[in-house]
Protein backbone atom coordinates (compact mmCIF):
# COMPACT_ATOMS: atom_id res chain seq x y z
CA UNK A 1 0.00 0.00 0.00
CA UNK A 2 1.27 3.57 -0.71
CA UNK A 3 1.85 5.88 2.27
CA UNK A 4 -1.27 7.58 3.56
CA UNK A 5 -1.77 11.21 2.66
CA UNK A 6 -3.10 13.76 5.11
CA UNK A 7 -6.86 13.83 5.57
CA UNK A 8 -8.35 16.31 3.15
CA UNK A 9 -11.52 17.93 1.91
CA UNK A 10 -11.63 17.35 -1.81
CA UNK A 11 -11.86 20.31 -4.25
CA UNK A 12 -14.32 18.15 -6.18
CA UNK A 13 -17.16 19.16 -3.86
CA UNK A 14 -19.79 21.80 -4.76
CA UNK A 15 -19.07 25.39 -3.64
CA UNK A 16 -20.56 26.45 -0.34
CA UNK A 17 -23.03 28.74 -2.12
CA UNK A 18 -23.98 26.18 -4.80
CA UNK A 19 -27.11 27.24 -6.70
CA UNK A 20 -27.56 24.25 -9.03
CA UNK A 21 -30.78 23.16 -7.34
CA UNK A 22 -33.15 26.10 -6.67
CA UNK A 23 -35.32 24.21 -4.17
CA UNK A 24 -32.32 23.05 -2.13
CA UNK A 25 -30.55 26.39 -2.19
CA UNK A 26 -33.75 28.13 -1.05
CA UNK A 27 -34.24 25.63 1.76
CA UNK A 28 -30.62 26.04 2.78
CA UNK A 29 -31.10 29.82 2.92
CA UNK A 30 -34.16 29.42 5.15
CA UNK A 31 -32.28 27.18 7.56
CA UNK A 32 -29.35 29.61 7.60
CA UNK A 33 -31.66 32.40 8.80
CA UNK A 34 -32.83 30.21 11.68
CA UNK A 35 -29.46 28.66 12.47
CA UNK A 36 -26.69 31.03 11.31
CA UNK A 37 -23.98 29.19 13.25
CA UNK A 38 -24.53 25.89 11.44
CA UNK A 39 -22.43 24.73 8.48
CA UNK A 40 -25.36 25.40 6.10
CA UNK A 41 -23.80 24.31 2.82
CA UNK A 42 -23.17 21.35 0.54
CA UNK A 43 -21.36 18.86 2.76
CA UNK A 44 -17.95 17.78 1.44
CA UNK A 45 -16.68 14.23 1.33
CA UNK A 46 -14.66 13.05 4.32
CA UNK A 47 -11.87 10.53 4.48
CA UNK A 48 -8.69 9.07 3.07
CA UNK A 49 -7.68 10.22 -0.44
CA UNK A 50 -6.08 6.78 -0.92
CA UNK A 51 -9.27 4.96 0.08
CA UNK A 52 -10.14 1.58 -1.33
CA UNK A 53 -13.62 1.80 0.23
CA UNK A 54 -16.18 4.54 -0.37
CA UNK A 55 -19.46 4.69 1.56
CA UNK A 56 -22.22 6.61 -0.19
CA UNK A 57 -25.18 7.90 1.79
CA UNK A 58 -28.35 9.68 0.74
CA UNK A 59 -27.96 13.34 1.77
CA UNK A 60 -27.02 15.43 4.82
CA UNK A 61 -29.39 15.29 7.78
CA UNK A 62 -30.75 18.44 9.40
CA UNK A 63 -29.28 17.78 12.87
CA UNK A 64 -26.30 15.89 11.49
CA UNK A 65 -24.10 16.83 8.56
CA UNK A 66 -25.98 20.01 7.62
CA UNK A 67 -25.28 21.31 11.12
CA UNK A 68 -21.72 20.05 11.56
CA UNK A 69 -20.34 20.01 8.01
CA UNK A 70 -19.12 16.41 8.02
CA UNK A 71 -21.05 13.47 6.53
CA UNK A 72 -23.09 11.48 9.07
CA UNK A 73 -21.78 13.53 11.99
CA UNK A 74 -24.15 14.50 14.78
CA UNK A 75 -27.17 12.26 14.23
CA UNK A 76 -28.28 8.69 14.88
CA UNK A 77 -27.21 7.40 11.47
CA UNK A 78 -23.67 8.58 12.16
CA UNK A 79 -23.53 6.84 15.52
CA UNK A 80 -24.14 3.48 13.87
CA UNK A 81 -22.07 4.18 10.77
CA UNK A 82 -18.91 5.38 12.51
CA UNK A 83 -19.12 2.66 15.16
CA UNK A 84 -19.24 0.08 12.38
CA UNK A 85 -16.42 1.77 10.47
CA UNK A 86 -14.29 1.62 13.62
CA UNK A 87 -15.18 -2.02 14.30
CA UNK A 88 -13.83 -3.02 10.90
CA UNK A 89 -10.63 -1.02 11.25
CA UNK A 90 -11.37 1.81 8.82
CA UNK A 91 -10.78 4.67 11.26
CA UNK A 92 -8.36 6.13 13.79
CA UNK A 93 -9.37 8.15 16.81
CA UNK A 94 -12.75 8.32 18.52
CA UNK A 95 -15.97 9.52 16.91
CA UNK A 96 -17.59 12.10 19.18
CA UNK A 97 -20.25 13.52 16.82
CA UNK A 98 -18.21 16.72 16.30
CA UNK A 99 -16.24 17.79 13.25
CA UNK A 100 -13.29 18.62 15.54
CA UNK A 101 -13.27 15.27 17.38
CA UNK A 102 -10.02 14.26 15.66
CA UNK A 103 -11.52 11.23 13.92
CA UNK A 104 -9.69 10.12 10.76
CA UNK A 105 -10.76 7.49 8.29
CA UNK A 106 -8.20 4.97 7.11
CA UNK A 107 -8.61 3.40 3.67
CA UNK A 108 -12.19 4.70 3.56
CA UNK A 109 -14.16 7.77 2.52
CA UNK A 110 -17.74 8.82 3.29
CA UNK A 111 -19.82 10.95 0.93
CA UNK A 112 -23.42 11.44 -0.18
CA UNK A 113 -25.35 11.07 -3.41
CA UNK A 114 -26.82 14.53 -2.76
CA UNK A 115 -24.61 17.04 -0.97
CA UNK A 116 -27.28 19.49 0.25
CA UNK A 117 -29.96 19.05 2.88
CA UNK A 118 -33.29 18.23 1.17
CA UNK A 119 -36.66 19.08 2.72
CA UNK A 120 -38.02 16.06 4.62
CA UNK A 121 -34.83 14.16 3.65
CA UNK A 122 -36.31 13.59 0.18
CA UNK A 123 -34.37 14.91 -2.83
CA UNK A 124 -36.19 14.87 -6.15
CA UNK A 125 -34.87 13.24 -9.30
CA UNK A 126 -33.53 16.45 -10.85
CA UNK A 127 -31.53 17.21 -7.69
CA UNK A 128 -30.03 13.72 -7.61
CA UNK A 129 -29.07 14.12 -11.27
CA UNK A 130 -27.49 17.54 -10.67
CA UNK A 131 -25.30 16.20 -7.88
CA UNK A 132 -24.25 12.98 -9.63
CA UNK A 133 -21.27 14.56 -11.43
CA UNK A 134 -19.74 15.45 -8.05
CA UNK A 135 -20.15 11.85 -6.91
CA UNK A 136 -18.58 10.54 -10.09
CA UNK A 137 -15.70 13.02 -9.94
CA UNK A 138 -14.99 12.01 -6.34
CA UNK A 139 -14.83 8.35 -7.31
CA UNK A 140 -12.60 9.08 -10.28
CA UNK A 141 -10.20 11.00 -8.04
CA UNK A 142 -9.53 7.97 -5.81
CA UNK A 143 -6.70 5.97 -7.39
CA UNK A 144 -7.19 2.90 -5.20
CA UNK A 145 -10.99 2.66 -5.18
CA UNK A 146 -12.15 -0.95 -5.16
CA UNK A 147 -15.39 -1.22 -3.19
CA UNK A 148 -18.51 0.91 -2.75
CA UNK A 149 -21.03 0.53 0.05
CA UNK A 150 -24.26 2.19 -1.06
CA UNK A 151 -26.64 3.14 1.74
CA UNK A 152 -30.23 3.04 0.58
CA UNK A 153 -31.95 2.91 -2.79
CA UNK A 154 -31.23 6.50 -3.85
CA UNK A 155 -27.48 6.10 -3.36
CA UNK A 156 -27.64 2.70 -5.05
CA UNK A 157 -29.62 3.88 -8.07
CA UNK A 158 -27.58 7.05 -8.59
CA UNK A 159 -24.33 5.10 -8.49
CA UNK A 160 -25.61 2.45 -10.87
CA UNK A 161 -26.62 5.20 -13.29
CA UNK A 162 -23.29 7.04 -13.09
CA UNK A 163 -21.51 3.79 -13.97
CA UNK A 164 -23.68 3.45 -17.07
CA UNK A 165 -25.45 0.32 -15.82
CA UNK A 166 -29.14 -0.56 -16.13
CA UNK A 167 -31.23 -0.48 -12.97
CA UNK A 168 -33.35 -3.42 -14.11
CA UNK A 169 -30.21 -5.56 -14.19
CA UNK A 170 -28.87 -4.19 -10.90
CA UNK A 171 -31.83 -3.81 -8.51
CA UNK A 172 -31.35 -2.53 -4.99
CA UNK A 173 -31.34 -5.09 -2.19
CA UNK A 174 -29.71 -5.39 1.18
CA UNK A 175 -26.32 -7.13 0.88
CA UNK A 176 -26.60 -7.18 -2.92
CA UNK A 177 -23.30 -7.42 -4.79
CA UNK A 178 -22.51 -6.31 -8.34
CA UNK A 179 -19.31 -6.02 -10.30
CA UNK A 180 -18.72 -2.94 -12.43
CA UNK A 181 -16.03 -0.76 -13.96
CA UNK A 182 -15.11 2.87 -13.42
CA UNK A 183 -12.95 4.21 -16.24
CA UNK A 184 -11.80 0.67 -16.96
CA UNK A 185 -11.02 -0.12 -13.31
CA UNK A 186 -12.93 -3.01 -11.71
CA UNK A 187 -15.01 -2.11 -8.65
CA UNK A 188 -17.54 -3.95 -6.51
CA UNK A 189 -20.89 -2.45 -5.52
CA UNK A 190 -22.39 -3.56 -2.20
CA UNK A 191 -25.69 -2.15 -0.99
CA UNK A 192 -27.33 -1.85 2.41
CA UNK A 193 -30.49 -0.46 3.88
CA UNK A 194 -29.72 3.05 5.06
CA UNK A 195 -28.59 3.29 8.69
CA UNK A 196 -31.33 5.78 9.55
CA UNK A 197 -33.10 5.89 12.90
CA UNK A 198 -36.33 4.81 11.21
CA UNK A 199 -34.76 1.70 9.67
CA UNK A 200 -33.03 0.70 12.89
CA UNK A 201 -36.05 1.41 15.10
CA UNK A 202 -38.29 -0.72 12.88
CA UNK A 203 -35.62 -3.46 12.71
CA UNK A 204 -35.52 -3.23 8.95
CA UNK A 205 -31.80 -2.84 9.55
CA UNK A 206 -30.07 -4.35 12.56
CA UNK A 207 -26.44 -3.76 13.56
CA UNK A 208 -25.73 -7.36 12.56
CA UNK A 209 -27.17 -6.81 9.09
CA UNK A 210 -25.12 -3.64 8.70
CA UNK A 211 -21.95 -5.39 9.80
CA UNK A 212 -22.64 -8.14 7.27
CA UNK A 213 -22.18 -5.64 4.44
CA UNK A 214 -18.97 -4.23 5.95
CA UNK A 215 -17.64 -7.76 6.35
CA UNK A 216 -18.33 -8.31 2.65
CA UNK A 217 -16.44 -5.10 1.83
CA UNK A 218 -13.52 -6.09 4.01
CA UNK A 219 -13.34 -9.48 2.32
CA UNK A 220 -13.28 -7.83 -1.12
CA UNK A 221 -10.45 -5.53 -0.08
CA UNK A 222 -8.43 -8.42 1.40
CA UNK A 223 -8.65 -10.51 -1.78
Amino acid sequence: MPPRKKQTITPLDPPHDCQLCPRLSAFRADVTVREPDWFNGPVPSFGDPQAELVIVGLAPGMQGAHRTGRPFTGDWAGDLLYATIAKFGFSRGVYDARIDDGLELENAMVTNAVRCLPPQNKPVGAEINQCRPFLKAQMQALPNLRVLILLGKIAHDSTVRLLGLKLKDHPFGHASRYEAELDGRPIVLLSSYHCSRYNTNTKRLTPEMFEQVFAMAQAEIEK
